[in-house]
Parts: C-alpha cells; structure tokens; sequence
C-alpha cells in the first residue's frame, strides 16, 4: 500500500510562487510514475504534471507549461511540484498520485492518492 502525503499549499498573490511536496511511503518507486493532478470547486479532477520516478521523464498539461516544475528526491522519498507565475485559475485543491503504469496523463491509472492541499491565487 502506497502512503502518499501532501503539504506546502497556502493562500498567494497572482504572479506568486508555491512548493508542494509529495512524501511517499510503502513501496519501492522505481517503476512508477508520480503526478499531480487539481480539482477547483465544480470542476473534474485535471492533470497537472507527472514523472517517472526511474528516468525523471515529465509531462505537463498545457496550461502549466512553462511555470511549474515537477521534480523528486529519491534520498528522500518525495516529489515537488514548483509553481511560478501563479494565476488566479491555478486555485484548486492539489492531490498527489501514484501509479504503477507508464508515464500517464489518466486519472483513472493512478491507484494511489493523496489528501489534497489547497491553493489559492488571489488576483
């Protein structure tokens, strides 16, 4: 069982920047691929970015590309999410995820979840 805990979410100005860290506990990461995915209220759960632990190949979502950054620590056992540039529309709770598959951009393949951690953008 993959524990994944999130933390380093806040309250910032437009134009702002945030870490999140991701620790993950329970498994040996070498083959999996980490994301990050947000949920703003009334919307569907979206990707953000992912990487894949072993080779630390990452994809982004368009909308993020070019301000945020996904990295890992393998010493450490944790992901980051870096997040320039913050815009308003960046406000969403942020959940880290797990999965066991190839680099994805599918919710649904990731079998892990975090607890989510919020961030808001004021403009």
């Amino acid at each position: 069982q993959v524990q994944l805990v999130e933390s380093g979410g806040g309250l910032v100005q437009a134009g702002g920047s945030l870490r999140l860290s991701c620790a993950a506990s329970g498994r040996t990461f070498s083959r999996y691929t980490m994301g990050w995915f947000r949920q703003a209220p009334g919307k569907e759960r979206g990707f953000v970015a992912a990487i894949r632990w072993s080779t630390a190949y990452a994809d982004y979502a368009d909308s993020v590309k070019g301000r945020f950054t996904i990295s890992r620590d393998n010493a450490k056992n944790t992901v980051y999410l870096q997040m320039n540039s913050l815009k308003p529309e960046d406000t969403a709770v942020y959940y880290c995820a797990a999965s066991r598959d190839v680099l994805s951009r599918v919710r649904t393949d990731f079998g892990s979840w975090g607890q989510g951690t919020q961030v808001t953008v004021s403009s």
